[in-house]
């Protein structure tokens, strides 16, 4: 009996310090606000498809429907359900077949939204390295399985689409007469190093 007394310490410390690794090793939930069409049946299909990792950094719990949240403090941040964007100036990103609508006005904080695809998806990126960041590019391409479940009803266009009537002259092997009355997105250069690579509208 007295063996076994001398083991209760040891086996007390022992859960303790096991109990200290599984707090200390869990992230607290984020916190976020559900889209107003995060209920959309479209957004299960995203949700239950988002990535353990996008861009290295690991999923964490968030307290809203239809959203996903990486990294701490968290670098990447994901809505799917806001509001559907019309035609737009914008800068337009085209990666692995999905367009996104990048706006840099809170840089080095970037915000892409899906463009042609209802719902509509939103991922805010935190590209500063200093603070945990990471490239957008990297992100979406990680996100890009899951939002892909969202099928495209249109794409972006350029200028010279929409005015020659014709695809676009990248060398893109899928380009196709655009229609003029197509609602176009302007692409450009994205401000760091996101690659613009639009496509056309058949």
């Amino acid at each position: 009996m007295s063996s076994r007394k001398r083991l209760l310490p040891l086996v007390s410390a022992l859960g303790a310090v096991a109990l200290a690794l599984v707090v200390t090793g869990c992230a607290p939930t984020v916190t976020a606000t559900s889209a107003p069409d995060a209920n959309d049946p479209a957004c299960a299909d995203v949700t239950v498809r988002l990535p353990d990792t996008v861009a290295g950094k690991p999923q964490r719990d968030t307290d809203a429907q239809a959203t996903g949240a990486w990294g701490t403090p968290a670098a990447v941040l994901l809505h799917c359900g806001v509001a559907v964007p019309g035609p737009t100036t914008d800068t337009c990103v085209s990666l692995n077949g999905i367009d996104w609508i990048a706006d840099d006005s809170d840089k080095p904080n970037y915000r892409y939204t899906t463009y042609g695809r209802t719902p509509a998806v939103e991922v805010f990126v935190n590209s500063d390295a200093d603070t945990g960041g990471v490239s957008g590019t990297t992100a979406l391409i990680d996100l890009g399985p899951a939002v892909s479940t969202i099928p495209a009803t249109k794409a972006c266009t350029g200028p010279e689409d929409v005015l020659g009537g014709v695809g676009s002259d990248n060398g893109d092997p899928t380009a196709t007469p655009v229609n003029p009355a197509e609602p176009s997105t302007k692409p450009s250069a994205e401000p760091t190093t996101e690659p613009s690579n639009p496509t056309p509208t058949p």
